[in-house]
C-alpha cells in the first residue's frame, strides 16, 4: 500500500481539495495532533472557501530523542494527513473525513535550527501560531542568545523575531501576527512579556523592543475542541478503506471554536467568516473563556464525582440516565448561565453544544479521567458559580452545593499509596483518587472524621480554596446534610432529590 503523498492521491484521482503549491505564510511551533486537527484545520478550510493560499511550516520545537521522528513522518506525507471529525451535529451523528494539505514541510528547532532562522527571511511570512503546552510559555533567564537553539519557546521564538527585525526592520508590514493557543490565562500577553524580557536581558536595543510592540500583534486566544488524535485501534481499517497508508492519521469532536483577542484589522488578514469557520475575533476573549470554563468544563467537574459514585464510568453514558443528565442540566441552567456575563442566548446556545459534546458516540470519555486534580478544578471552574450566585440571588444553588458534598465524598479514600489515594465506591470496586500529594494526604489525615468534622475542614481550608468557604452562609451546614445522605442513601438518590 502506498504512503498518503500527492502523487498517491493523484493515482487514486483524488477529487477533494488539494493545495500542492503556495507561499509559506505561517509558521507553527508545534506539530501534535491538536494543532493539526484545529489550527491547520481552519487554515485549510481558508485556503478552500477564502482563497488565503497559505502554505504552514510546523516546527517541532523539542529535540528528537531516538525512536519515532513525528518531523520525518511529516516529511515523507509531503505534509498531507487525513482529519476526522467526528460526534453529534444539529441532533445528528456525523463523522467527516478531509485530506489536510495545508503543511508544507516540519522542522526540528535542533536539527534544522539554521532552516527554521532562514523562514524569517520570508517576506510572505506574517503568521505564528502556537502551542507548546502549558508549561512553554515561560521565562527561563538562562537561556542564552548565543545558544543555536535556547531551551525555552519564548527564547526561541525572540531570536527568530530578532532576525526578522534585522532583516525588515525598517519596512513597516513586516512583524507578525502571533496567536498563542496554550491553556494558560492570557497565553498571548504572558508570552508577549517574556519574548520582552529577553530582548532586554540580551540586550537586543531599544529599537527592536519597540519594534515588537509596534510591528507585532500578540493575540490571547481561546482554544475549544477535543482532539482524540491517532487511532490506534481503527488506523489499518482506515488505511484499507482509503487505499493509502496514514501516518499522522489525526481525529477530534466535530466541534470546534476559536476566539482570538485582537484589532478588527485581523478579520480582513484572517477571513474566518468569509470562510465560514467557528472564529470570533473580538477585543475581549476573557467572557468566551469564562463561558466555556464555566459550563463545559464546570459541568463536568460538578457531575462527575457524584456519577462516578452513582455507578457511572463514561459521560456519554450519563447522558443516557435521566436523573444524572436532569442533575447537570440544572446545574448549567439554573445556576450556572445566571451568573454569566454574556447574553443569556449566547449561553443557552454554547449549554446545547455542549450536551451534544457529551453525547459524541466516537469518544468514551472516562470518568475517572476526569476526575484528576479535582481540587483545584472545583476551585477554578465551580466555586466561581457558586460565589455568584449567592451574590446575586442571596441563597445556595442546590446542585452546585450538592456537588461539593459529592467531591468530598469521592475523596474518601483509605490508604495511600505512591499512585494516588484508595477508595471504595458502594459496589465494591476500588479506585484511585489522583491529586496534590497534599491534597491526598490531607484527605488521608482526615479518613476517620465524622461528617461534620471532615465537612469544615474541607471548607476551612484556605489553601486549598483562597477563601474559608464556613463563611458561606448555610454553606458547611447544607454540604454536610447532603454528606450524610450520600452515605446513608447513596449518590443516586440525592441527585434525585436535588430535582424536586
Amino acid at each position: 500500500m502506498n504512503k498518503l503523498c500527492y502523487k498517491a492521491l493523484e493515482e487514486q484521482n483524488y477529487g477533494g481539495f488539494l493545495l500542492k503549491e503556495a507561499p509559506e505564510r505561517v509558521l507553527q511551533f508545534g506539530e501534535g495532533n491538536f494543532l493539526r486537527a484545529f489550527v491547520d484545520y481552519f487554515i485549510d478550510m481558508m485556503n478552500e472557501k477564502a482563497g488565503f493560499h497559505s502554505k504552514v511550516v510546523l516546527v517541532q520545537p523539542i529535540p528528537n530523542r531516538g525512536g519515532f521522528n513525528l518531523a520525518d513522518v511529516i516529511n515523507e506525507q509531503e505534509g498531507l494527513y487525513t482529519l476526522y471529525l467526528r460526534g453529534f451535529e444539529n441532533g445528528q451523528k456525523v463523522n467527516n473525513k478531509r485530506i489536510i494539505s495545508c503543511v508544507s514541510r516540519c522542522l526540528n528547532s535542533y536539527d534544522d535550527y539554521d532552516a527554521l532562522m532562514e523562514c524569517a527571511d520570508n517576506p510572505d511570512l506574517r503568521f505564528i501560531a502556537c502551542n507548546t503546552t502549558e508549561a512553554g510559555i515561560v521565562y527561563d533567564p538562562q537561556c542564552q542568545f548565543n545558544e543555536t537553539p535556547p531551551s525555552s519557546y519564548p527564547a526561541k521564538l525572540t531570536q527568530f523575531m530578532y532576525r526578522r527585525y534585522q532583516k525588515f526592520g525598517k519596512e513597516a508590514g513586516k512583524g507578525f501576527i502571533i496567536l498563542s493557543c496554550e491553556l494558560i490565562d492570557d497565553n498571548g500577553k504572558e508570552l508577549e512579556k517574556c519574548v520582552t524580557s529577553y530582548a532586554r536581558q540580551w540586550e537586543l536595543g531599544e529599537d527592536f523592543v519597540q519594534w515588537l510592540k509596534a510591528e507585532n500583534i500578540f493575540c490571547s486566544t481561546l482554544v475549544d475542541r477535543i482532539v482524540t488524535g491517532y487511532p490506534r485501534s481503527e488506523a489499518a481499517a482506515i488505511n484499507e478503506e482509503n487505499g493509502y497508508e496514514d501516518n499522522l492519521l489525526d481525529t477530534g469532536e466535530v466541534f470546534g471554536f476559536w476566539v482570538i483577542e485582537g484589532p478588527d484589522s485581523l478579520k480582513k488578514e484572517l477571513p474566518f467568516a468569509e470562510a465560514g469557520l467557528p472564529v470570533l475575533i473580538t477585543d475581549n476573549h476573557k467572557p468566551y473563556k469564562q463561558r466555556k470554563v464555566r459550563i463545559l468544563n464546570g459541568a463536568h467537574t460538578s457531575m462527575i464525582m457524584g456519577a462516578y459514585l452513582a455507578g457511572q464510568d463514561i459521560v456519554r453514558d450519563c447522558m443516557n440516565d435521566e436523573p444524572i443528565v436532569k442533575f447537570m442540566s440544572k446545574t448549567i441552567y439554573d445556576e450556572i448561565i445566571p451568573t454569566l456575563s454574556l447574553p443569556r442566548e449566547d449561553c443557552l446556545d454554547f449549554a446545547a453544544a455542549v450536551t451534544e459534546r457529551f453525547n459524541n458516540p466516537f469518544i468514551d470519555h472516562a470518568l475517572l479521567a476526569i476526575s484528576l486534580n479535582s481540587t483545584s478544578k472545583w476551585k477554578a471552574r465551580v466555586m466561581p458559580s457558586l460565589l455568584g450566585y449567592v451574590e446575586k440571588f442571596g441563597k445556595l444553588p442546590v446542585c452546585i452545593t450538592a456537588s461539593f458534598a459529592f467531591y468530598i465524598a469521592f475523596y474518601h479514600g483509605t490508604e495511600l499509596t505512591e499512585a494516588g489515594l484508595l477508595a471504595k465506591r458502594p459496589k465494591g470496586d476500588t479506585y484511585t483518587i489522583s491529586d496534590d500529594r497534599s491534597a491526598l494526604e490531607f484527605f488521608y489525615s482526615h479518613m476517620d472524621d465524622a461528617p461534620e468534622d471532615l465537612v469544615h475542614a474541607v471548607c476551612a481550608n484556605t489553601d486549598f480554596w483562597d477563601k474559608d468557604l464556613t463563611e458561606i452562609p448555610g454553606f458547611e451546614a447544607e454540604v454536610t446534610q447532603f454528606l450524610k445522605d450520600i452515605e446513608a442513601k447513596g449518590a443516586y438518590e440525592v441527585m434525585k432529590e436535588c430535582l424536586a
